[in-house]
């Protein structure tokens, strides 16, 4: 047995967990506590084009992390700093690609309690991963990745 730590972040929960846990949680109160319902021509537009763009934003960086060689479970080693391509706008695209999954859902359902909790799902990913995330970063490539942090925003 190693006494080395474990190269990897320490993510307490699969963050496609947390929005799920979130959303279902938003479908809850609709049900149960008092409906906020999303209705109108709008919805069925609006809720297509946030579950493709957040369906793009997710395969985008999938597939850069797969052209670097990179696993894209949070809690797995990362050999480089992938900044190209979606990464260059924000610094966690499938977590973006997440929350608008989840906002395309609400909408779709007509269930405004589920948009209203993707700041939970972001704030719930935040402390399970986002943080943790940037702490194994920033220890294992310094001011490289400080340099990054600095010039690209977390989530927008």
């Amino acid at each position: 047995m190693s006494s080395e730590p474990k190269d990897g972040a320490r993510v307490r929960m699969p963050p496609p967990l947390v929005f799920l846990a979130a959303a279902l949680l938003g479908a809850l109160m609709e049900r149960q506590v008092i409906a906020l319902p999303l209705a109108g021509a709008w919805t069925l537009p609006v809720g297509i084009l946030c579950l493709v763009l957040g369906a793009l934003l997710i395969a985008l960086a999938m597939r850069l992390f797969f052209r670097s060689g990179q696993d894209p479970e949070p809690w797995k080693p990362t050999p480089s700093i992938v900044a190209a391509g979606i990464f260059r706008w924000t610094r966690n695209p499938m977590y973006v690609g997440m929350a608008l999954l989840q906002i395309g859902a609400g909408v779709l359902k007509g269930y405004g309690w589920i948009v209203l909790t993707v700041p939970l799902s972001l704030w719930l990913v935040y402390l399970t991963a986002v943080r943790h995330e940037e702490e194994y970063l920033t220890g294992k490539f310094g001011d490289e990745y400080l340099r990054y942090r600095a010039s690209v925003r977390r989530w927008l």
